[in-house]
């Protein structure tokens, strides 16, 4: 362990909470809205692990993005999808859609669940900087072949999909806002050390088992929000369905004890620029938020190369 690294703390951890989206799939909201700016330059991370076919079969019909990228990472299930830009196919288990709406693209997202009627994935959005708003919409499909697997020297597997581990680095690069996104499994009993650039926001989000997100393990060292009032017991470890925030530094360490911890670990470069946002579309002004929904009832919203 580098003694000269600064070790990152937790800022603020808590609970995803239940929610209803698209024509009506019930997730759990890791962050939205009512985060912001807390944790630019990602805008959204929902949770869409299901078993019950009812709580996401209406999917996600035709609708538009504009100034943002969307991250669908699926562990289990099919997830069918198609856009204004000819693309259409399958995200099955283990694959990544990254896709970069810039000036404006139009899609739909419909999850179809594996044989069991479970569906299990995660999407994160991402801003864009206002210089990068309207560039050309950009679609990749990162099939679970192309990432790359590691173990580290004390058991940690990762699943490096975007960003840098060691010298192996994932498939999805160039993005503006230089980010990482891993998936990261951690044994009973073990550690977990990562770098990470000071300037970035940096943050997980639990998806099994229990562990400790930094080296403290104190109730009260950082800010937790309680599942309600009468919540008397701020635990140290984190579990299934906690978003932890870190604060400054430049290096992140999980530990975990008698059980195993599996979590999605996400970093990128703040954007520091003003948020204008309304449903699928985020912009920096007001008035860019009115022009871009006026030109998709006008027809007008994607953009000729």
């Amino acid at each position: 362990m580098d003694k000269k690294a600064q070790h990152r703390k937790i800022k603020k951890t808590w609970k995803s909470q239940p929610t209803i989206e698209g024509a009506g799939v019930h997730l759990n909201r890791a962050f939205g809205f009512h985060e912001l700016p807390l944790l630019d330059p990602f805008l959204l991370l929902d949770d869409f692990r299901s078993e019950n076919p009812n709580d996401y079969r209406a999917g996600f019909p035709w609708h538009p993005h504009r100034g943002i990228e969307t991250i669908t990472y699926v562990l289990d299930g099919d997830v069918e999808h198609g856009d204004s830009m000819g693309n259409q196919g399958n995200i099955s288990a283990g694959d990544v859609q990254w896709m970069t709406a810039g000036s404006g693209i139009i899609h739909q997202e419909m999850p179809k669940g594996n044989r069991k009627g479970e569906m299990l994935g995660f999407q994160l959005w991402a801003n864009l900087p206002s210089k990068s708003k309207m560039m050309d919409p950009r679609y990749r499909e990162v099939k679970r072949k192309e990432i790359p697997i590691i173990t580290t020297n004390d058991g940690a597997k990762i699943r490096v999909i975007c960003g840098k581990v060691n010298s192996t680095v994932g498939p999805v690069q160039d993005i503006v806002t230089d980010p990482e996104y891993f998936d990261v499994e951690l044994p009973a009993g073990k550690i977990f050390t990562h770098p990470v650039k000071s300037d970035h926001t940096v943050l997980a989000y639990v998806i099994d088992g229990e562990g400790y997100f930094d080296l403290d393990r104190v109730p009260f060292a950082h800010e937790v929000a309680g599942l309600n009032y009468f919540d008397m017991k701020p635990p140290c470890s984190c579990d299934n369905g906690t978003l932890v925030l870190y604060g400054e530094g430049d290096q992140i360490t999980v530990t975990t004890d008698k059980h195993s911890v599996r979590f999605l670990l996400v970093s990128g470069k703040p954007l520091k620029e003003s948020i204008a946002w309304y449903g699928p579309i985020v912009m920096n002004t007001q008035e860019e938020l009115r022009k871009a929904f006026q030109e998709y009832q006008d027809g007008t919203f994607v953009k000729p190369k």
